[in-house]
């Protein structure tokens, strides 16, 4: 599948957009603000995101033959805040240079 790259990224984009949502606004509005709703919404759709993202970060991995190591950085990435931001440079490169060849 050509799309592998640009689909993987744009999740791992909105992975990280929903992400950062669920740390800076949702849990605030839960815990100053007694909205837990804000939460389950935002925790519920983070998750499917984070789902969506391992599964891409594996078909990657295994149509491009990625390395474990490759693998363990896209996850790392995944659970840190910005992560998925800061790696998308190398991501982006990778998806050139495929391009290219």
């Amino acid at each position: 599948m050509k799309n592998t790259y640009p689909n993987f990224r744009k999740v791992a984009l909105a992975e990280g957009i929903s992400f950062l949502f669920l740390l800076l606004v949702a849990m605030p509005l839960k815990y100053f603000a007694g909205l837990p709703k804000a939460v389950t919404i935002t925790g519920s759709l983070h998750g499917i995101l984070f789902v969506a993202f391992a599964a891409l970060a594996w078909e990657l991995k295994t149509r491009h033959n990625k390395d474990f190591r490759w693998l363990l950085k896209a996850g790392l990435a995944s659970i840190l805040p910005f992560g998925t931001f800061v790696q998308d440079r190398e991501w982006k490169k990778e998806e050139a240079a495929l391009s290219a060849a």
